[in-house]
């Protein structure tokens, strides 16, 4: 929801996906976006919308609803909001926040990790610690992260907010 209590186009979009999905009998994709207002503005959120479904069509998420605030990168790259920091949080946060709550430094081991093109014996000596340390770090980031970060899509989208952590925007 809303400050205003109403919903928010991510919410309305999977809630009518679900409802017409149901009405129909078979798989309804839904894309939304804004709130807007004015032609120009109402003009803008059906072009986002439109970019997202086809996002979503190209993704091979048939049968969803979603905004362009959760199609991770190409969320950033398709939506007029372009919130870069939402996405690093978004893709980060579980690490970020690891970090800051004990001190470690898992998110500059996972840049290390990718800059080393997942070599850990190039991990380690960028980062100055022992192999199994490295191993230790990479099996927390699973643990937060889950089981899919060092997937391709996963970890291009890791790597793409690695670098636009770099520059804090």
């Amino acid at each position: 929801m809303t400050a205003d209590g109403r919903q928010s186009p991510e919410q309305a979009a999977r809630a009518a996906a679900a409802q017409l999905g149901h009405l129909v009998g078979a798989p309804v994709t839904v894309a939304a976006a804004g709130p807007a207002s004015g032609p120009s503005s109402i003009a803008d959120a059906h072009a986002e919308a439109v970019r997202c479904l086809r996002a979503l069509h190209v993704l091979g998420r048939h049968g969803e609803g979603a905004s362009a605030s959760r199609l991770g990168f190409l969320g950033v790259v398709l939506g007029d909001a372009k919130d870069v920091g939402g996405f690093v949080y978004g893709t980060l946060g579980p690490l970020l926040d690891y970090d800051a709550r004990r001190g470690t430094e898992l998110v500059r081991t996972l840049a290390a990790y990718f800059a080393a093109g997942g070599s850990l014996t190039r991990a380690k000596a960028a980062l100055h610690v022992h192999v199994n340390t490295v191993v230790q770090r990479l099996d927390r980031i699973e643990a937060l992260l889950g089981e899919d970060w060092n997937h391709p899509d996963r970890a291009l989208e890791l790597q793409l907010a690695l670098r636009l952590k770099q520059l804090d925007l």
